[in-house]
């Protein structure tokens, strides 16, 4: 096949038709590697692991150690608890051996030294930003060692974090099918089109505006929203594949809201230019710059007495089945509370099954659109005082969430799985599992910390996951924690209140180890309120 040519300054290409069909004859594969892996017979494969954030590099910017995030796909080194399992995992800089051994050490029943031997680490040594795959389309002596390492290219499958044209690409230069969705099914993860995807299921979600491209119809869409929805005080503007909710703004309304006429417009111009911004940096003309490119959505604000944010994990198979992963309370930060910082598992039990049904009726409609992945549905969660909860979607993310990594985690260490009737996960010992989880443990009394001071921490103080009980806490993102201060953790209990507790502990333990729990020493308490640990 031809090498396509990989442009400079953007994050996606354009194949052409003979592309597409190719790839299509590609994906044929997957259907019989997954049932083979899946029956149990020993089927020997290979899985190569690309973690990258193909997402807009601007919006991207945007977090804080962001080329690190590549390490949270380390969780998929759990299919090496297969014996005949092969993984190669591919970054843009070294992982440091700690780091590895730290992993391999957990899979229980098989020896570190026979995982390894199972186990390749390909580094490109390209810091950039650019999107690791493009890194790897860039060097094709690259591409052709790992072809070399796949061997029989009939029984692997590539996994990505996302999937973009850069990865369908990947996965055409490789030789091998992309176990995510096809990007020519991309739409339906927008913002517009998640909403015509709860439309098409029946499933309520909040009234707004779709498929809005600049400022101009950001004003109509606006008043469009307070004519539908009089009395409306703010409304929310995302980017359509705004990353994390860095793309998000609230808009709030003149107190009479503006008519359709020159000074109603005025009005709502004026009022744009206070929009909200999740991050802390944005300016208002280079978020319009970045409206203007991408387009986006209005959407009303829904307000409530208790406002939550639950999120279900689900999959459809290469073999077309639905399957429900998981629930979780997502913890949301950030300059307006519209950033991703942290989780809980499983979602609440008052409405865990309302949520589990409107997440299957979704799927139902991306399964019959040809949607084949891991994908995340996220919902909000009100109600008035002594009412009942009202759950209501907000957008499909067709990629792995800031919520698939801790329930792999969680995956990883006990081998055990979620009810279907339930929600709630069973480990093989009939034990029921929670967790708290973070990607944004950070403090600046942390950096400088090696791989190897984090796991003298871990060791002498007891914070490691612990088999005999199946608790403890397991960290991620370790390789950017002596640069930025910043680390992922998931910790796993027996209740809530243990899984709460081992959190804390963990904050604890980082503070008094850095000095940063002395006085003026920066430390923010473990537990900001019950449903808030310490994620900044």
């Amino acid at each position: 096949m031809q090498t396509t040519e990989i442009p400079a300054g953007a994050y996606a290409v354009t194949t052409d038709c003979g592309d597409a069909s190719a790839f299509k004859s590609l994906q044929a594969r997957l259907p019989g590697i997954w049932r083979a892996i899946q029956d149990g017979s020993g089927f020997a494969h290979t899985s190569v692991v690309v973690p990258s954030l193909s997402v807009d590099p601007q919006e991207l910017r945007k977090i804080e150690g962001a080329s690190f995030y590549e390490e949270r796909l380390l969780f998929s080194l759990m299919r090496l608890r297969h014996p005949h399992a092969r993984v190669l995992y591919v970054t843009s800089q070294p992982v440091h051996p700690d780091i590895v051994d730290y992993y391999l050490h957990l899979l229980a029943g098989v020896p570190a030294s026979h995982a390894r031997r199972r186990l390749g680490l390909v580094c490109v040594h390209d810091t950039s930003e650019e999107p690791l795959s493009r890194k790897i389309l860039r060097r094709p002596r690259l591409i052709r060692r790992i072809r070399d390492w796949i061997g029989d290219p009939q029984s692997a499958y590539l996994t990505c974090n996302n999937s973009t044209e850069l990865e369908r690409t990947l996965a055409l230069e490789i030789g091998i099918p992309l176990n995510g969705v096809d990007p020519d099914y991309l739409q339906w993860g927008t913002k517009s089109g998640s909403r015509s995807a709860f439309a098409a299921a029946g499933v309520d979600h909040p009234h707004g505006v779709e498929h809005v491209r600049d400022e101009a119809g950001l004003i109509d869409a606006l008043l469009e929203l307070a004519e539908r929805r009089p009395g409306i005080r703010k409304a929310v503007v995302k980017f359509e594949e705004g990353f994390s909710g860095e793309g998000n703004a609230i808009f709030s309304y003149p107190e009479s809201h503006a008519s359709r006429d020159a000074a109603g417009r005025r009005a709502i111009a004026e009022r744009l230019r206070g929009l909200a911004w999740a991050a802390a940096d944005e300016s208002y003309d280079r978020y319009m710059g970045k409206f203007h490119q991408m387009g986006g959505i209005v959407e009303e604000f829904i307000e409530g007495d208790e406002v939550r944010s639950p999120s279900v994990q689900m999959r459809i198979t290469p073999s077309g089945e639905i399957v429900p992963l998981s629930s979780h309370e997502q913890i949301l930060g950030g300059a307006n509370g519209q950033v991703y910082v942290g989780c809980r598992f499983p979602a609440d039990d008052a409405y865990r099954a309302t949520l589990h049904d409107a997440a299957m009726s979704i799927a139902r409609v991306l399964g019959e659109h040809g949607v084949v992945s891991r994908f995340g549905i996220d919902f909000i969660a009100t109600r008035e005082r002594g009412g009942a909860w009202r759950c209501r979607a907000l957008e499909i993310n067709l990629r792995m969430t800031g919520t698939t990594h801790p329930f792999m985690a969680l995956e990883f260490l006990t081998g055990g799985a979620v009810e279907p009737g339930t929600g709630l996960f069973r480990s093989p010992r009939g034990e029921i599992k929670y967790y708290v989880a973070s990607d944004n443990l950070k403090s600046p009394y942390y950096r400088g910390l090696l791989p190897e001071d984090l796991m003298d921490i871990v060791v002498h103080n007891g914070l490691d996951f612990r088999p005999s009980t199946e608790t403890g806490a397991l960290f991620h993102m370790i390789g950017g924690l002596s640069q930025y201060g910043k680390l992922g953790v998931t910790c796993i209990g027996n209740s809530p209140a243990e899984a709460e507790a081992i959190y804390s502990r963990a904050v604890s333990v980082l503070d008094a180890e850095t000095g940063a729990s002395q006085p003026l020493g920066g430390r923010a308490s473990p537990l900001l309120d019950r449903r808030a640990p310490r994620m900044e």
